[in-house]
């Protein structure tokens, strides 16, 4: 997207003496963004034990909830101080072995309320 979006503006019939200075925008802002990605340290989330306990960066966090969207996954915690704090992994970011590895260690969703749900 850093290379594309300065190209579609020089492609785009803006006039060139406002394409450029807003396509060399475009293409700064990427690599702003590129290298703030690349000093983003990683986080090493860990579940522990089948009660929903776990452990992210070695700290522990509570009221932790993983949700499925198709491919993507949403994980959600509070941190020590009560913050809602969230994770999403995309297909590409997370491989097919560690998503595997991740639904088979997060806790059982909670189970169906009883009374049903829709009217009699």
């Amino acid at each position: 997207m850093t290379l594309l979006a300065p190209l579609a503006v020089l492609a785009s019939e803006m006039p060139r003496i406002a394409a450029w200075p807003l396509a060399l925008a475009a293409l700064g802002h990427g690599a702003v963004l590129l290298w703030r990605e690349a000093r983003r340290p990683r986080r090493a989330f860990v579940f522990v034990g089948g009660a929903g306990a776990a452990l992210l960066d070695g700290a522990t966090v509570r009221d932790v909830s993983l949700r499925w969207q198709g491919p993507l996954a949403f994980l959600s915690w509070r941190d020590a101080a009560g913050r809602a704090r969230r994770l999403v992994w995309w297909p590409d970011s997370l491989p097919s072995a560690q998503r595997r590895e991740l639904r088979l260690a997060a806790p059982e969703p909670p189970a169906a309320r009883r009374r049903p749900s829709m009217a009699p």
